[in-house]
């Protein structure tokens, strides 16, 4: 249904419930109060600028064109959000509109009926994304819309590679050579926000995407089993790149994306060399340093090393996307606001940002950075891409996954101990 249409069909809703219930027509839909006015709780990630303003500046423009419709937002940090976000499900009270990750996680909320099925509201949105929305889709229906999707990779500082004399690896083998040159040259060559697991467990899940292939990934998401040799191989490689001791001082308790003293800010600011991260990094970094501009041209970006012995596709890459859902009980307005959030413009808004990449087929020619260019054509030119293994295999293979990474990192797990975490975690 086209938005217009949608906003047509509200209207007529609306004045078939005034019409029935009289002096009480209002109080229908989650936040509907009795003045005809109703609420959407819209939570999301974006606590930092550019993305924090633009989404305000969305909301005000739709509240603008759609009189009586209010969005309270609440931006919380990734992690912040995570955890209440689990919570709030579980309550009577869960937001109206919130980040959704897709895979595995989102899976055992469609289970719970927790979700609203988006499938016949937004029919136009849904194609508009292609290929991108299967990651939030389950059996066949949609619950949820990707509104950025990019891949994984280095993130690197141009000047400080240039002061070792390095040029960005094309091999693991050359990863570790990169890594002694930067710190011949006293430089710190890596920084990793592994205070928050995920950043850490990121090296496992793309050497796992270079040792194994597509067909072992995809069945070990189906029957969980990671009995395949590829799996302690995986970790045999990120091994062998905590073992040069690339990281920054702390890097165990080191948060991803909070203040200067986080893995980003610490990119950002011209403290490490590189980071792996995903897509939004420049968006991110451009928020914690004092002029607002992160690294600029000085900011450069390759992909994952290549493991010339490895089984799966060297062209792969390792993924996920930002996406939104709508609460069961959200009111019909959550998926008429959802449908301009996808809209061509407002994606183009997004885009021009620098704060991701979007994902209705078209609008990527309003990226402006170079680097999200360079991100987005490496993206479409992968032969598959995989979603990040925590969030494919769900919350309980996934949880245990970062554990047992971070703890590899921290030398007291083997990549052995890593998949008997996570085969224990699948039974």
């Amino acid at each position: 249904m086209a938005r217009t249409a949608r906003k047509r069909a509200l209207g007529a809703v609306a004045a078939v419930a005034c019409a029935a219930l009289l002096a009480a027509c209002g109080g229908g839909g989650g936040d509907d109060s009795a003045d005809g006015e109703t609420t959407l709780t819209w939570w999301h990630n974006g606590n930092n600028d550019p993305l924090k303003g633009y989404w305000e500046g969305v909301a005000a423009d739709y509240e603008a064109e759609n009189p009586g419709v209010n969005i309270e937002i609440s931006a919380l940090q990734n992690e912040d959000l995570r955890s209440r976000l689990t919570a709030a499900l579980q309550s009577n009270d869960p937001p109206d509109l919130f980040q959704q990750w897709g895979g595995g996680e989102m899976a055992q909320q469609v289970e719970s009926g927790l979700l609203m099925d988006l499938t016949e509201e937004l029919p136009e949105e849904i194609e508009s994304v292609g290929g991108s929305a299967a990651g939030w889709q389950v059996d066949g229906a949609t619950y949820g819309l990707p509104w950025s999707l990019g891949v994984v990779g280095f993130w690197y500082n141009k000047a400080l590679f240039a002061e070792a004399g390095v040029e960005p690896p094309a091999t693991t083998e050359e990863l570790l050579s990169v890594i002694d040159d930067l710190e011949a040259a006293g430089l710190t060559p890596a920084a990793v926000g592994a205070g928050d697991k995920w950043p850490a467990a990121h090296y496992w899940y793309y050497a796992a995407v270079r040792e194994c292939s597509e067909e072992t990934l995809t069945q070990a998401g189906v029957d969980l089993d990671f009995s395949d040799p590829c799996f302690e191989r995986a970790g045999e490689l990120v091994e062998s790149i905590v073992s040069a001791q690339p990281f920054n001082r702390g890097f165990l308790g080191t948060s991803a994306q909070q203040g200067a003293t986080s893995s980003a800010g610490l990119l950002a600011n011209g403290k490490v060399a590189m980071e792996l991260m995903g897509h939004w990094n420049p968006g991110v970094m451009s928020g914690l340093t004092e002029d607002g501009e992160g690294l600029g041209e000085d900011l450069g970006w390759f992909p994952f090393p290549t493991a010339p012995d490895g089984e799966g596709d060297q062209a792969a890459a390792l993924s996920g996307g930002d996406g939104f859902s709508c609460s069961v009980t959200a009111p019909p307005e959550c998926a008429d606001f959802l449908a301009y959030v996808m809209s061509p413009e407002v994606q183009r808004g997004f885009g021009a940002t620098g704060a991701g990449i979007p994902t209705v087929q078209g609008t990527e020619d309003s990226l402006e950075d170079p680097n999200l260019v360079t991100v987005a054509e490496y993206r479409d030119q992968a032969p598959y891409v995989q979603l990040y293994l925590d969030t494919a295999y769900g919350p309980n293979v996934g949880g245990a996954l970062n554990d047992a990474v971070s703890l590899l990192f921290a030398g007291e797990s083997t990549p052995a101990d890593i998949v008997a975490a996570i085969s224990s975690a699948s039974s």
